[in-house]
C-alpha cells in the first residue's frame, strides 16, 4: 500500500513586490498551518518522506510541518520539479518516486493539487484551500501503478479554527 499526502502552501502575501517564487506567507497562514499540522499529527502513526516545491510559500509551509511532526532532515527534500501548477507534471514526479517509500507528503501549488486530489482520490474536492491537506491511500506496490485511491483524510483550516 502507498499513501500520498497533498498539502497546498499557506496563504501567500501579494503585498510585497517580488517574483512569484519568492512570495512569502501572510501572517494568517501560520495559524492555519499550525491548526492543520496539529490535527494531522494526531493521525500520523507512520513515517513520511517529504518533498516540497522550492517556492518560498511552499517551502515555508513544509518547514512548519517538518518541525511540528518532528521530521528528520534526511526525510525532507526540496525538488524544483514541484514548482509547477500542472497536475500532469506532479503526477510524473509521483510515478518516479522510489518504491521503497510508502508514505509521501507533497507540498505545492494549485491548480495542480486540487486537480490531483479530485482525480486520484475517492472524494471530489472543488478546491484544495491554502494550508489544506488531503491524504489518499492506494492499493499498489509501485508508484508507477498509481490510479484512483481512497481519500482517507482531509483537513482544511476553516474546519479547524
Amino acid at each position: 500500500m502507498k499513501r500520498l499526502i497533498f498539502v497546498r502552501h499557506g496563504k501567500s502575501s501579494l503585498e510585497i513586490p517580488c517574483g512569484d517564487k519568492d512570495r512569502p506567507l501572510k501572517e494568517r497562514a501560520y495559524k492555519d498551518i499550525e491548526h492543520v499540522s496539529t490535527a494531522f499529527k494526531a493521525h500520523l502513526d507512520f513515517p513520511v518522506e517529504v518533498f516540497s516545491s522550492p517556492a518560498k510559500r511552499a517551502k515555508t509551509t513544509a518547514e512548519v510541518f517538518k518541525v511540528k511532526l518532528a521530521i528528520e532532515d534526511r526525510h525532507f527534500h526540496i525538488r524544483p520539479q514541484l514548482y509547477t501548477f500542472d497536475a500532469d507534471e506532479v503526477l510524473e514526479f509521483i510515478k518516479e518516486l522510489d518504491d521503497r517509500l510508502d508514505n509521501v507528503m507533497l507540498f505545492g501549488h494549485n491548480p495542480a493539487y486540487t486537480e490531483l486530489v479530485s482525480k486520484l482520490g475517492s472524494l471530489p474536492i472543488d478546491n484544495l484551500p491554502t494550508s489544506g491537506l488531503v491524504s489518499i491511500g492506494f492499493e499498489i506496490d509501485s508508484w508507477k501503478q498509481i490510479s484512483t485511491g481512497e481519500t482517507q483524510l482531509y483537513l482544511f483550516p476553516k474546519h479547524l479554527r
